[in-house]
């Protein structure tokens, strides 16, 4: 991928364009990890929202991709970063005031996708499942366009199926029978009347009890799952 100028001097200046979409071929090897909300202290600091279960992983994570609202891309070093609340901050090169912080805000922080953390064998990202056709047996029921966490429950799919129907389906352990994400698909074998069930998450606890059943793999901190524009993130299931 061709790449000029780092973010020197006073502004950070745009390498190369990148037109934005799901099914832009250089898009699809990055993800997003966070996206800048706010401009934090005096110094050119930033906010962001995570969109990562391995924040720890900044220390090592140096070099990063900004993508702005028009989907360029723009090189930065990070010289430092610390936690705030929910949120983390972040120092990049030649971002060392508050005008140019400003310019900042809405940018997705990216990194290549061939750097992500490596998982445990139980675990999957969300980013791998959206998009995976679901089956219960031979019968396809949907595809995943979404991923939903509560607060103790096994995470959802959402899946969207013939007609527009939409299905909340419990990621549990107990109903997955095969993983097969290169080919994204998911084979799992439901509860008996499990789709027929209106599941929003205020009501999980009226799904059968093996609805309620350990997770595959270990749960993401959020208790929800933040998009961002490109779809792509480091969350983890």
């Amino acid at each position: 991928m061709e790449q000029d100028e780092r973010p020197t001097g006073t502004s950070v200046r745009p390498s190369h364009h990148i037109a934005h979409g799901a099914d832009d071929a250089d898009d699809a090897e990055f993800i997003t990890i966070a996206k800048v909300t706010k401009t934090q202290g005096r110094k050119g600091e930033v906010a962001a929202t995570l969109f990562t279960n391995f924040p720890e992983r900044f220390t090592a994570r140096k070099h990063l991709f900004g993508f702005d609202s028009k989907g360029q891309q723009h090189e930065l070093e990070l010289e430092e970063h610390w936690p705030h609340k929910d949120l983390v901050v972040l120092k990049f090169a030649g971002v060392d005031s508050i005008n140019q912080a400003e310019m900042l805000i809405g940018w997705e922080i990216r990194i290549p996708r061939s750097q992500r953390a490596q998982l445990e064998p139980d675990q999957f990202y969300v980013s791998d499942l959206i998009g995976c056709r679901v089956y219960d047996g031979s019968r396809e029921v949907g595809k995943v366009r979404d991923v939903q966490f509560g607060s103790g429950e096994a995470p959802l799919l959402v899946l969207k199926g013939e007609g527009d129907r939409e299905y909340l389906v419990p990621f549990a352990a107990s109903f997955i029978e095969e993983m097969a994400l290169e080919q994204k698909r998911v084979k799992m074998k439901l509860p008996e009347g499990l789709l027929d069930l209106s599941l929003p998450m205020s009501s999980l606890a009226a799904a059968p009890q093996s609805a309620r059943s350990q997770t595959a793999g270990s749960q993401t901190k959020d208790a929800s799952l933040r998009k961002n524009q490109s779809g792509r993130d480091e969350k983890a299931v």
